[in-house]
């Protein structure tokens, strides 16, 4: 009320001076101007073009303009005073409030002083000459009329509303700038219409009236045009599959649509609510949460133009009272019709998606225990192979039930399914994360292990997994125990899945028939390896012409260098394949019937180089392999004692190094051969250590006196903490069952470093040397390495250092080198 006060008196004053400076006119003259003037105000005043953005109503009204036309042909009291008399005759016919129509009054009279002080400023009208000098005058004063509209009208506006008048000023002024600048132009070329002839001055109120109506439609035109054109888009980007982005699409369209603060669609049947604006969505969730836009509410059904499907409702929010055109209504309609088909669309894809998506994952997976089946493993492990990376090795375990028909015949088929279910179960717990678990059919399962730090890891994980089915089942109320063998496969360079399946499944059957729990794949003993069964036929002739020779690397104490033992290797050196890896033959030896004579060949051989070491001054242990099929033969222990007496060798310069092959069932028989050669003095050795499921079986039936680490697990032990952690509790097992423990595949200096920091002593491996012939290993111990006879390799510390060993690095008897 002050600031109403305040502008009627500032008015007053204004009506005032404006009195005091009225010129003289004669009656017609007067008469004219006097009702050309109020005309022009008041048709000003009440022509208005009404917008709405949100809830706020906007006005394009001409009051400003005529005003300034008025204050360019008539002296600026009598502009002030007619300006006075115009408004306050369109507020009556408007049916305004006093206090409105005073404010009204005022308001403009003030307008009217401040612009027809700009044009005096000008010295208007004699700067008024041409375009320039007619444009710049008339800017200023019009730029100074809203200036002055807009000081005096935003504080009222803010009072009774509660809206800063930062806000108010802010709120869409690019269409008030551009509303008058459209203004401005009408004033300038009004202007220079009146000078041509100042009679036309009478024209102008029914000038503007006409330039209102007709603006008025093409406003209004315009508008509709843009709002069919919106929503033909809208509709269009509603035409999408995915209800989430037909809901995001609603709301922001909508918004942008009919100028809503905010817009919420609600879906009934799925207590679903989405709200947003033109920036997007704002809230999704349950319909039980409020909204915070309060006021104005436009709600409108979401159905069909059949009105028999009811999907929800779409309403439209506003900060403040807002009642929608018959147009905004109409469009209103077309728009929720066309939100409700593409939500009925998009409800309807998303169930044949999920109809489609069960389709396929029952293609892919076993309906009894819900893991993949066999085509999801194919195509799975298929797609990983081809996309591996280096640095990851792929395996396969092959799992089969044994005895699982007597289940299902005892129990009932129903038993059975719960067996299964529950065995699925404990591998699915068992396997890790990036490991796929399948049942191929039957009582048959797969585990593909991926990313896998080294092959031999994979022995590992099969035990962790076949362990899981140790305990008991409880099946109806009985306990029931399950026994299992697997078979492992590391996958092949070609091949894929479907060779790698096949190779499980042939170690698996390996497993079976040797009484084993697991078997890893070997080619050697694969029956469908042609290339192998080729060589057959000249097994006899190789045995014969001494093609057999052996090949020596030396194992080497890793803290001094020095070789304390070298491991006979032997090779086929095949007239026509040439050299000829011992994995395709052996195999095929000990299935020749020839086995024997190849023994002793190698055994000769390696016996012959030892004397020679010795003769040379060197006392270097020989260790050679032994085929647990030697084992099982009983004149094997008189032919080795044979040889070493022939040679002329103590016994234990002999190492015999057994492979994890051999099976509880088989140790009975074997046990009497082991215990004749190792009460003769010969020491024995567990080769590959840890990559078979027998391992503590082994150790618990024969006593050995020495270890050796798979080579996989020494590659892999610096990027992965599973072989660290597997090499570590060797040697602690070694320690604790005083063994030497000597770590095969020693290829780097940091590894020699490593093992060395972890209590392994013993090492071998190309830091040091190949396996080389006899002669060429003599030279090289007798060259030796910095100056040292006997070593290949620089002493970790210098010679006459005191160095003190912890416990983890101090071996006992039985496992002690002898060192020169």
């Amino acid at each position: 009320m002050l600031l109403v006060g305040l502008v009627v008196v500032l008015a007053g004053l204004a009506a005032a001076v404006s009195v005091a400076h009225l010129p003289s006119y004669d009656a017609i003259t007067a008469t004219t101007t006097w009702a050309t003037l109020i005309s022009l105000v008041a048709v000003g005043f009440v022509a208005k073009v009404r917008i709405r953005i949100r809830s706020t109503n906007h006005d394009i009204a001409w009051t400003e303009t005529a005003i300034v036309i008025g204050l360019a042909v008539a002296p600026a009291s009598v502009v002030i005073l007619a300006t006075g008399f115009g408004i306050g005759i369109a507020t009556i016919l408007t049916g305004s409030s006093p206090i409105k129509r005073a404010f009204g009054i005022g308001k403009n009279m003030l307008v009217a002083t401040a612009a027809g002080l700009v044009l005096q400023a000008f010295e208007w009208p004699a700067a008024s000459s041409g375009l320039a000098g007619t444009a710049l005058p008339l800017a200023v004063a019009y730029l100074a009329a809203v200036l002055l509209d807009e000081l005096v009208t935003l504080p009222v506006i803010s009072m009774a509303t509660g809206t800063s008048l930062r806000t108010l000023f802010r709120e869409d002024w690019g269409f008030r700038i551009g509303a008058a600048i459209a203004r401005l132009g009408v004033i300038t070329s009004t202007v220079l219409l009146i000078n041509i002839d100042f009679r036309l001055l009478l024209v102008v109120p029914p000038l503007m009236l006409s330039l209102h109506l007709l603006y008025s439609a093409r406003v209004r035109s315009r508008t509709e045009q843009q709002v069919w054109q919106r929503l033909a888009q809208t509709t269009d980007a509603l035409n999408v599959v995915e209800l989430d982005e037909v809901l995001t699409t609603a709301v922001t369209r909508a918004s942008e649509l009919f100028s809503a603060d905010e817009v919420e669609v609600e879906l009934r049947d799925v207590d679903r609510v989405v709200r947003g604006g033109a920036d997007g969505v704002s809230y999704d969730g349950p319909a039980d949460q409020p909204t915070a836009v309060q006021g104005a509410v436009v709600p409108v059904r979401l159905e069909g133009h059949d009105k028999t499907v009811d999907v929800g409702m779409l309403r439209l929010r506003f900060h403040g009272p807002v009642k929608l055109s018959e147009r905004e209504h109409y469009t209103l309609y077309t728009f929720a019709s066309a939100l409700c088909t593409a939500i009925r669309n998009a409800q309807a894809y998303a169930e044949l998606a999920r109809v489609a998506e069960a389709h396929a994952h029952d293609a892919t997976h076993d309906a009894l225990t819900g893991l993949p089946n066999r085509r999801h493993l194919l195509d799975a492990g298929n797609d990983h192979l081809h996309h591996r990376h280096a640095d990851g090795v792929t395996a396969l375990v092959l799992i089969d039930l044994n005895h699982f028909k007597e289940v299902n015949d005892t129990l009932g088929h129903t038993a059975g399914d719960q067996m299964l279910a529950a065995v699925a179960e404990r591998l699915r717990a068992a396997a890790h994360a990036e490991d796929l678990v399948a049942r191929l059919g039957g009582d048959e399962f797969a585990v593909l292990l991926r990313a896998l730090p080294a092959p031999a890891v994979a022995a590992h994980r099969a035990e962790t997994l076949l362990a899981a089915l140790y305990e008991p089942f409880d099946i109806d109320g009985m306990r029931i125990n399950v026994e299992a063998s697997g078979g492992i496969a590391v996958a092949p360079a070609t091949g894929g899945m479907v060779e790698l399946l096949r190779r499980a499944d042939v170690a698996m059957y390996q497993a079976k028939r040797a009484g084993q729990r697991v078997a890893t794949y070997a080619p050697a003993r694969d029956t469908a390896d042609l290339g192998r069964l080729t060589l057959g036929g000249d097994l006899t002739k190789a045995v014969a012409d001494h093609e057999f020779t052996v090949n020596f690397q030396p194992i080497v104490d890793l803290g001094t260098g020095e070789v304390i033992a070298a491991e006979a290797l032997a090779r086929w050196r095949h007239p026509t394949h040439g050299m000829i890896d011992p994995l395709r033959f052996l195999e095929t030896v000990e299935r020749s019937g020839l086995l024997p004579a190849f023994a002793d060949a190698i055994l000769d051989q390696a016996l012959i180089s030892a004397g020679t070491w010795r003769d040379a001054g060197f006392e270097v242990p020989v260790a050679v392999n032994v085929s647990p099929r030697s084992l099982l033969d009983a004149r094997f222990p008189g032919s080795v004692l044979a040889r070493l007496r022939a040679h002329d060798l103590p016994p234990d310069r002999l190492i015999l190094e057994l492979t994890e092959t051999l099976t509880l069932s088989q140790l009975d028989v074997v046990d009497q051969v082991l215990t004749r050669l190792r009460d003769a003095g010969v020491r024995l050795a567990l080769d590959d250590f840890g990559t078979g499921y027998s391992s503590l079986s082994l150790l618990s039936r024969i006593p050995v006196h020495q270890l050796k680490i798979d080579r996989s697990f020494v590659t892999a032990m610096e990027s992965s903490t599973e072989a660290a952690a597997i090499i570590r509790s060797t040697l602690d097992l070694g320690r604790s069952l005083d063994l030497a423990v000597v770590a095969e595949g020693v290829e780097r200096e940091a590894q020699r470093h490593a093992l060395w920091e972890l209590g392994c002593t013993a090492g071998q491996g190309h830091l040091f040397a190949r396996p080389l012939p006899s002669g060429t290993l003599l030279a090289a111990l007798q060259r030796g390495t910095g100056g040292r006879t006997g070593c290949l390799a620089v002493a970790l510390h210098d010679a006459g250092a005191v160095v003190r060993l912890p416990q983890g690095r101090r071996q006992g008897g039985r496992g002690r080198h002898q060192q020169a």
